[in-house]
């Protein structure tokens, strides 16, 4: 595949990474010879210096023969130019455009980015997809990742085996026959740096980040199983009143009103901001790295601090500052890649990439066949994947146990009906089946060829 992607900041790059990875034709273009050269050195493509949005520098990346292009720069406008652009001129067949500004995606305008009134395929907004991730890790404080498939039926939760973890040093297999009702599958696991998927003879080991799929009503218990029954926090503090923090303070506001949410914010017009578009938050001027305010939000009564600033430093310091002074957990929205390996030598509880939501939402019109979402973990290690069977899959009409599945593959739950299932050696995969799966990046184009539509339907 032939893609161009505008901007090469950090989510620009982390796509560039991951498709030149898969062995796609990359192109980059950035204002800034710097970030051209940095990204050019480092990773297998083609570079070029000058506006995205530009027709002769979209010509000279080779928009003629795009299958897609990807527009992140910073600035929404040239987003939505570069696309237009791209699809006027060259007539790219996939556009795909990251849109930060809310008054865009106000629900009056919903039918802005139509395809009627312009020519975006998919638009993708950082600040909502991580604004989601935070207020599903506040709903599975026991989970270190939280995701959603099948209509929200589906959930994966990434679970750490702690010392006290009941399920260690049990084959997996075993817990399918202890707890036949519980609809959950592991079928991941990140262990001494290394990510693989596992069968029903694995056994969990403490100190392994378990990938488990399960019906979303049984995720408590999953975490239950795990040993984690961490209390879902009803007063939350939250560093940063800009976009994100807005909306996970609206969105609590509207799902648990007997939460108690503050906010502190530095910037004196988007704090006066966020003090007229929320009810019951109450927002507080100041830093989060100053105790007086800290206390000031009653941290020492918290049982949840969430920063979620623009700037790494303040959300690490302000999330152990708090834990210091007494907040039971944090949670701090990490961008560089650099800390994440550190969160827990740092004292965070957890950590959110925004990198990896906007990287997996790309990945989903990335990847061919029936693929109806993708979320990718480890840096790109690995992806779950919902994808739909066809009557033309050999995953159709055959008991499991006799499919032989590429190595790297594994199938945690199957969505059917409204319903969801979990698989087993006699299950047989029906047609128009949502089937929710790990693989790892080598299994990725065996997952591809899986859920292909066969050339004789065309």
């Amino acid at each position: 595949m032939r893609v161009i992607i505008c901007g090469a900041g950090q989510v620009g790059y982390g796509i560039a990474e991951q498709l030149s990875r898969e062995d796609n034709e990359v192109s980059v273009i950035d204002t800034s010879a710097e970030l051209i050269s940095a990204i050019t050195e480092t990773l297998d493509v083609r570079g070029y210096v000058g506006h995205g949005s530009h027709p002769d520098v979209l010509a000279k990346a080779g928009a003629d023969q795009a299958d897609m292009i990807i527009a992140v720069t910073l600035y929404d406008e040239i987003n939505i130019v570069a696309c237009e652009v791209a699809h006027a001129l060259f007539s790219v067949p996939t556009k795909i455009a990251r849109i930060r500004d809310q008054s865009y995606l106000a629900p009056e305008y919903g039918d802005l980015f139509s395809r009627e009134n312009m020519s975006i395929d998919v638009t993708i907004s950082p600040e909502i997809e991580v604004g989601k991730m935070v207020l599903r890790r506040i709903a599975f404080p026991g989970a270190t990742d939280v995701v959603r498939f099948a209509d929200d039926n589906v959930s994966m939760l990434a679970i750490e085996c702690m010392e006290d973890c009941p399920v260690v040093n049990t084959p997996l297999q075993q817990l399918s026959q202890l707890f036949p009702d519980l609809v959950a599958t592991v079928v991941g696991v990140f262990r001494n740096g290394h990510l693989k998927s596992v069968d029903s003879s694995e056994q969990l080991r403490t100190g392994d980040l378990a990938y488990v799929i399960c019906q979303r009503q049984h995720a408590r218990r999953t975490l239950g199983l795990f040993g984690h029954v961490e209390q879902e926090a009803h007063k939350i503090v939250i560093a940063g009143g800009g976009n994100i923090g807005q909306y996970v303070a609206r969105s609590i506001e509207q799902l648990q009103p007997k939460t108690r949410v503050k906010i502190i914010e530095f910037n004196r017009d988007k704090a006066i901001a966020a003090s007229e578009n929320l009810n019951s938050t109450i927002v507080l001027h100041g830093s989060v790295l100053d105790q007086k305010i800290l206390h000031q939000a009653d941290i020492q009564d918290a049982d949840l601090i969430v920063t979620l600033t623009n700037n790494d430093q303040t959300n690490i310091l302000g999330a152990v500052m708090a834990k210091q002074m007494g907040c039971k957990s944090n949670l701090a929205l990490l961008n560089a890649s650099s800390f994440h390996d550190a969160a827990k030598s740092l004292a965070l509880d957890a950590y959110i990439n925004p990198r990896a939501v906007t990287i997996s939402r790309v990945l989903q019109h990335v990847r061919k066949g029936r693929i109806r979402s993708v979320y990718a973990v480890q840096r790109g290690n690995g992806e779950i994947i919902e994808a739909e069977a066809l009557e033309t899959s050999p995953l159709v009409g055959q008991a499991l146990r006799e499919i032989d599945l590429p190595e790297g593959i594994r199938i945690g739950a199957v969505y059917r009906d409204k319903v969801v299932l979990r698989p087993d050696g006699n299950m047989k995969i029906k047609a128009k089946d949502r089937v929710i799966l790990f693989a790892s990046a080598d299994s990725v184009r065996d997952v591809e060829q899986l859920f292909r539509v066969s050339l004789q339907y065309f």
